[in-house]
């Protein structure tokens, strides 16, 4: 055996036991969670500075995102219950909104169309509620048929739909009670230029406008002088087993001189429309911005305190053999607690402020889909927060703490 091969020989197992002892990358995984997770809760006031960061972004971004679900909610809640497969409305029509009245008589025609079951007009307009006292009041009268009462009156607290059937009966928006005079059922009121007595009450009916209140079809004929032959919505209800797209295209074919939408066509192109001519997305979207901004400077600026304030720590991790890359699982562990336990505490308050708040005139919806978006949210916020420290921490000479 040459020198060489000596000297080769006994090196070759040392070696391998050598990277035998390396630590598996797993092990070292956890043993970064556990520092970071250990370091994140000794420095309690810097958690807790923090932690406020995360809350505050997730209670702004869902309270305004919450607002604004309602409020689309709120504009698309009718067409949502009114019970109607496809709607047949005014050509251009766009959001749900009183426009020309179109002939009745398509309703009829429509029974006929092939995979239609049922087919009802409805009358949709305002008109003036007189209070005493002199004032008046915006209400948007439905009127309904009898005895199906295709389109409402739905959500009822107080009364039965079918009062309706008795003689200038009404039934009213209880979130709109005190608003018009204090009404109560057996109350009488002049609504357009016509005495009503009120027979029942709806609850949370109230879209981003006048109120709802139902009437009969042909009292809410004579109270929004519509034209005995014109309705302002045909609703349409397809059979089963057939797809409302198919009867969307025959009613079309039928009737060139309308446009015809399936319910959840209206809905969204209601919905585009409060989006595209409000101020209700720009106002709403840049309030959630901002939380998640806000949330996120905090977040980023305790964040990177917390590195300086330990900077003699991590500069002892790198002098007993961790790397840049170790470093940046502590501050991702870190970062990942903090998204969690924030995320958990925003929303069970906001769930507490919106039920606290929730009224007929107003109500913070948050799906689930919104709670799983914040926490995705919170965890890419907080990661990018930290990766602020790491910069930091990439330009740290492990000799510092010899210092």
């Amino acid at each position: 055996m040459t020198t060489a091969a000596a000297e080769a020989g006994p090196a070759a197992p040392a070696g391998r036991a050598a990277k035998k002892a390396a630590p598996s990358p797993g092990l070292r995984w956890r043993a970064m969670i556990r520092v970071g997770l250990r370091m994140m809760v000794h420095d309690k006031l810097k958690m807790l500075g923090t932690l406020v960061g995360v809350v505050f972004a997730v209670l702004l971004s869902n309270q305004q995102a919450g607002t604004f679900l309602g409020l689309l909610k709120k504009n698309t809640m009718f067409i949502d219950a009114a019970g109607a497969d496809v709607w047949i409305v005014p050509p251009n029509t766009e959001a749900l909104q009183a426009a020309k009245p179109i002939p009745e008589s398509i309703s009829k025609q429509a029974r006929g169309v092939e995979g239609v079951a049922w087919s009802e007009p409805i009358l949709f307009g305002a008109t003036q509620v007189s209070i005493p006292g002199g004032a008046s009041e915006a209400v948007t009268v439905v009127g309904v048929k009898l005895p199906d009462l295709r389109g409402g009156p739905f959500n009822m607290v107080a009364g039965d739909p079918h009062v309706l059937a008795q003689p200038d009966t009404m039934i009213f928006e209880d979130g709109m009670r005190d608003t018009l005079g204090g009404l109560n059922l057996g109350s009488v009121r002049e609504v357009g230029g016509r005495n009503v007595q009120v027979g029942g009450f709806t609850w949370g009916l109230v879209p981003f406008g006048p109120s709802y209140a139902f009437a009969e079809y042909d009292f809410a004929r004579l109270l929004l002088h519509v034209d005995s032959d014109r309705a302002h919505f045909i609703l349409v209800g397809v059979q089963k087993g057939v797809k409302p797209e198919d009867v969307r295209d025959r009613l079309q074919a039928r009737f060139p001189e309308v446009k015809v939408m399936t319910g959840k066509e209206f809905s969204a192109s209601t919905t585009h429309y409060v989006l595209v001519r409000t101020a209700i997305g720009v106002t709403l979207g840049t309030s959630t911005v901002f939380g998640l901004v806000i949330g996120f400077v905090i977040v980023a600026l305790t964040t990177f305190s917390a590195v300086v304030d330990n900077i003699r720590e991590f500069g002892t991790l790198k002098a007993i053999g961790a790397t840049n890359w170790d470093l940046a699982k502590l501050l991702l562990a870190q970062s990942v607690a903090y998204a969690l336990l924030g995320s958990l505490i925003g929303l069970a308050v906001v769930t507490r402020i919106s039920d606290a708040i929730r009224s007929p005139k107003f109500a913070i919806v948050l799906p689930p889909a919104l709670a799983g978006a914040t926490v995705l949210a919170m965890l890419v916020l907080c990661t990018l927060a930290s990766s602020f420290a790491l910069i930091r921490l990439r330009k740290l000479e492990p000799a510092m703490v010899f210092r």
